[in-house]
């Protein structure tokens, strides 16, 4: 095995230093395609296909990259992809000259080319180009992967997007498309009198939505500073200035873990309107869902992964506890205070924490029960207080706040107020998250003066949403994870320090294996959990199924601080879920391809809404008042399935 990988690594090594080679004999010739400037193209491919009847006979100029070639002795064929596609052209000795056909033999795959030449049809019926002239605009010194859609390190299609690009004509689409999405819910605001805007993306207090963000420092003022995390907060101040109708779309930072619905950079679309509430926002975001899907594809009925959703139909609108009480048959209103909601949530088996309060109890049923059923465009209206700290009571209960959040296929896509414009009231809910953050939740807002200072002069009653405008993309291109519409999501990096020479990183790297071979490990401050004093019998210990699994794919759970979701190759045809509260410890990224130890015949538990299909093993011990956790890895070369004895 070993041979055959330095037989390729050479034989990839000997291809480079050919194309290497042909550059410096073009450029000792005289013919150094970096030289050149410009080139100046009349029609791309599909355009020469769309207007066959208008272009046969005729010359064209086209340009692009050179993606197969066959020589056949005096004629050869290669196929040329531009924007729009790919077309074929013939290219003859008799047609470009000898001198000219001699150095189109000597083009590689990857090349970039121009071709100039008249449209026509091969016999077999493929409109193609023959070449009066072919030349070299820019030469690839790397190979192209033959199978780049098929790799299932989909690492390196994320890593080097430039060549998915090139090799998969449906990324490209998926991103033509997410750029006419953008497009299309401008159009559709600016034609309803909305200004677009722009707020500062460094500032002192991260506010306006629940998450920790990612802290910098500005040298010059020399003043810690924040990015920010949503872009509630200055619009709405605008709203105060009287611009009426506002919406920014922009990259917001969140600093949280990744997986397949979050990046802890992101795209946000917030608006605000003066004079409405959230109904008005219920019927903006069903008519602009609408035209968005109906511009970009044409239809109202889009499909996301088999499954067709309508968004023609008027959108169903249902209140937080309907639906709790549709899906899990607990009727909220007959829940009276904290103590019958604990209750409640201990008959059916809802983890809750200390601090939870009856809103938050009610928030874990619906996303125990209700979520997942939320296929179709649906409006979840009327939510409890204690998990809306920015939003206007509902007058005739004050347990509720007039916001929704709209949810297709099980997710939340948008998130919507009657905004809160008392600033007495706003006062004490920021005073209220202070406490929160005091208690150590990280994701708790701080009181902003000059936003209270706003709110003082005076906000009209207004209605604001915001809409995850990457989620809208996966939707409506049919993409299984939101790193398939970021064209450059943020990857682990795989340079430790960027910009060191080869060199002294081999240098480091010896230096660090050697340090790892005279590590001496202290455990002295270490606390371990007593050993059992209780005797089992050897059956039941038996009788536990413990197996190596490989790890497929990692993610943390939505909404949940502390779960990873893993889906696992344990030796069978099927592929096993399990849950683990490892989040603290481990970032879904690093576990993915390692092999862990799984009980296996444990009956499956639910877990935030998911069956949760056996047990990770951890080994748990305690180190200066904390708990500390490893989570079993062994070596890889244990094949999935393996039984532990």
């Amino acid at each position: 095995m070993g041979e055959q990988k330095n037989q390729k690594t050479q034989d990839v090594n000997q291809l480079l230093k050919i194309r290497r080679d042909k550059l410096a004999e073009l450029q000792a010739d005289g013919k150094d395609p970096f030289q050149i400037t410009k080139f100046d193209v009349t029609h791309h491919s599909q355009e020469v296909k769309d207007q066959f009847e208008d272009l046969e006979g005729k010359s064209v100029v086209l340009a692009g990259r050179m993606m197969s070639k066959r020589v056949m002795g005096k004629a050869s064929f290669c196929n040329i992809q531009d924007l729009q596609g790919n077309i074929q052209s013939y290219v003859a000795r008799d047609s470009i000259g000898e001198e000219e056909y001699k150095a189109f033999k000597k083009m590689d795959i990857g090349d970039i080319v121009g071709l100039e030449g008249e449209v026509f049809k091969t016999k077999t019926g493929e409109i193609s180009i023959h070449a009066s002239k072919v030349t070299l605009l820019s030469k690839s010194l790397q190979i192209l992967p033959e199978k780049f859609h098929g790799l299932t390190n989909t690492d390196i299609r994320y890593r080097q997007r430039y060549v998915d690009l090139i090799m998969n004509a449906d990324v490209k689409d998926t991103f033509i498309k997410r750029s006419r999405i953008i497009s299309a819910v401008r159009q559709y605001l600016n034609g309803q009198g909305f200004l677009e805007v722009e707020t500062p993306m460094l500032v002192s207090n991260a506010g306006g939505a629940a998450a920790r963000p990612f802290e910098t420092h500005f040298n010059a003022l020399n003043e810690d500073l924040k990015l920010r995390i949503s872009l509630e907060l200055y619009l709405k101040r605008l709203i105060v200035g009287g611009m009426e109708r506002v919406y920014e779309i922009g990259r917001v930072f969140r600093n949280e873990g990744l997986d397949t619905r979050h990046n802890p950079e992101f795209t946000l679309m917030e608006l605000y309107q003066a004079y409405t509430d959230y109904h008005g926002m219920m019927d903006l975001t069903e008519n602009m869902y609408r035209y968005v899907a109906q511009t970009v594809l044409g239809t109202t009925t889009i499909s996301y992964n088999g499954i067709e959703m309508d968004l023609g139909k008027p959108f169903e609108r249902i209140t937080m506890v309907d639906a709790v009480k549709k899906y899990s048959g607990v009727d909220w209103n007959e829940i009276k205070d904290l103590e019958a909601a604990r209750a409640a949530a201990r008959e059916h088996h809802i983890e809750y924490e200390e601090r939870h309060k009856k809103g938050d109890i009610l928030n874990l049923f619906f996303e125990e029960f209700v979520e997942e059923h939320l296929i179709q465009p649906t409006f979840v209206m009327d939510h409890p207080v204690e998990i809306s700290p920015l939003t206007k009571k509902k007058p005739e209960n004050p347990e509720y706040v007039e916001r929704f959040e709209f949810f297709m296929n099980g997710w939340e896509m948008a998130n919507a107020y009657s905004e809160l414009n008392d600033p007495i009231d706003q006062r004490a809910r920021f005073a209220a998250q202070e406490e929160l953050f005091a208690q150590g939740d990280e994701e708790a807002n701080h009181t902003d003066e000059d936003f209270l200072n706003a709110l003082e002069i005076g906000m009209p009653p207004t209605g604001g949403i915001g809409f995850g405008i990457d989620r809208m993309c996966m939707l409506l291109t049919d993409s299984a994870a939101i790193r398939d519409v970021l064209l450059f999501p943020t990857m682990k990096s795989l340079d430790a320090k960027k910009g060191e020479g080869k060199a002294e990183k081999a240098v480091e790297n010896a230096a660090v294996a050697e340090e790892k071979v005279a590590e001496k490990i202290d455990f002295s401050n270490v606390k371990i959990e007593p050993l059992f004093e209780e005797m089992i019998d050897f059956d039941t210990f038996a009788k536990a199924d413990f197996r190596a699994v490989k790890i497929l794919e990692c993610e943390a759970v939505p909404k949940s601080k502390k779960l990873l979701k893993f889906t696992l190759d344990d030796g069978t045809d099927r592929k096993r879920t399990i849950l683990s509260g490892i989040h603290e410890y481990y970032e879904p990224e690093d576990l993915i391809g390692k092999t862990a130890i799984a009980i296996v015949n444990l009956p499956p538990r639910k877990m935030m809404g998911i069956d949760s299909e056996g047990m990770l093993i951890s080994a748990v011990h305690e180190e200066d008042g904390h708990e500390g956790l490893n989570l079993l890895m062994v070596n890889d070369r244990i094949p999935a399935g393996a039984k532990l004895y």
